[in-house]
């Protein structure tokens, strides 16, 4: 063989030996690629919302468990800020026990005193006068626009828009100065008493109550402009957490998550516990989807309804005393009594035992908050991550009424 047959011998050896190694090269770096983009089973990841987070209303901790994305399982975990209400009562008297109750649902207001009032009057047997009655409704509505005014605004904020809330926080300062105008109290009035209230209502308070009432429907009408009707409010909420009815039921919703099911429900008309909603003409609003849009919009409806509430009574209010006769020092008879209200975010009931003592020798409460987030393990089952805010925001509790 002559050298210059040997050298090009050399040289495509070398060649092939070059180009062997380059395809070798090539399928190692795809075969690392696809190492690398082969999904693992890593087995379900669990995620934390909670206990801190912006978007449960409280110390509240819901631990999600997902597949990706979407939720397996969730478990609702509350008591960090149990506070003990109902053991407190049972060592206060019947007078001291509403500057305890009137904190449970911190936003309710004085919503929350009503039922506690009303069941140890039925047990007393003592009714108060019409005027009392009637100004008690009108501050429960109040409470209840005051309330919901405030999760219309925030439940924009669960979606992203900012702008919402602040106009809740604006416009529900104007229902707060008329509760405070009567009470002395913007979120914890203890204006409720056996028996009555413990003052009238001050001159020039109905013309400015009238006035801040139009201003609400106003407010309404801009929540609907600039949330409602938003494409992507709309995306976000219809269609998600959907409930059916025979589910909400059995789950022991109430108040406005009940009727955004389609069921036609209301306390203040169907078991009116002693109050004037009797004595006026209003609707109770339902929606047939069940979703969180449907949740929004039956709260929505329930506070302009609120307000035409409220001023029918402020234009018919009796004249006459605001409180009964009852003795000085309170002492309620031997019974049981349960009284429930349709309070802003469902139905509150106070199960009083009293042995003829100074203070209730038990009782249990029937809180809205503690029954709609039962639904929880429920609802979340197959949704994604960024529905799990929605619907928590839709469900509107308040950890206070939790916890209690």
């Amino acid at each position: 063989m002559s050298p210059a047959t040997a050298s090009d011998g050399a040289r495509r050896f070398a060649s092939g030996a070059a180009a062997l190694r380059e395809q070798q090269a090539y399928v190692a770096g795809q075969a690392a690629d696809a190492r690398v983009n082969v999904e693992l089973d890593t087995g379900d990841m669990t995620l934390n919302i909670g206990p801190q987070h912006p978007a449960t209303h409280g110390t509240l901790r819901i631990a999600c468990r997902l597949d990706g994305e979407q939720v397996i399982a969730a478990e609702p975990l509350m008591g960090y800020m149990h506070r003990g209400y109902e053991k407190l009562c049972e060592v206060r008297t019947y007078p001291q026990c509403t500057t305890l109750i009137n904190r449970i649902d911190w936003l309710g207001s004085f919503a929350n005193e009503v039922p506690f009032i009303l069941a140890a009057e039925q047990l007393m047997g003592v009714e108060a006068p019409p005027r009392a009655q009637w100004i008690r409704t009108i501050l429960f509505e109040l409470s209840r626009i005051a309330n919901v005014s405030l999760f219309l605004g925030d439940m924009g904020v669960q979606i992203g828009a900012l702008t919402p809330v602040f106009f809740a926080f604006r416009d529900r300062e104007r229902v707060l100065n008329q509760i405070e105008e009567v009470t002395g109290g913007r979120f914890h009035p203890n204006f409720d008493r056996i028996g009555g209230l413990k003052d009238d209502l001050p001159r020039g308070w109905i013309a400015e109550t009238h006035a801040v009432m139009a201003k609400m429907r106003g407010f309404c009408d801009e929540m609907e402009d600039l949330l409602m009707g938003n494409e992507i409010f709309q995306t976000r909420c219809r269609g998600v957490g959907v409930i059916p009815s025979d589910v909400a039921l059995g789950y022991g919703l109430s108040g406005p998550n009940l009727r955004a099911s389609g069921v036609d429900w209301d306390l203040r008309r169907d078991a009116n516990p002693g109050l004037a909603w009797d004595q006026i003409d209003w609707r109770v609003w339902t929606h047939p989807d069940g979703d969180s849009f449907a949740r929004y919009w039956v709260r929505m409806q329930e506070t302009r309804e609120a307000t035409k509430i409220v001023d029918q009574l402020l234009d018919a209010i009796p004249s006459g005393p605001i409180m009964a006769k009852v003795p000085l020092i309170i002492k309620v008879p031997a019974g049981e009594a349960y009284v429930s209200t349709e309070n802003p975010l469902g139905e509150m009931g106070y199960y009083v035992i009293s042995k003829g003592g100074l203070g209730p020798f038990r009782v249990k409460i029937r809180t809205p908050s503690f029954s709609n987030i039962s639904i929880v393990p429920w609802v979340m089952r197959g949704t994604y991550v960024p529905d799990i805010i929605t619907i928590l925001g839709s469900l509107y509790f308040i950890l206070g009424d939790i916890d209690r």
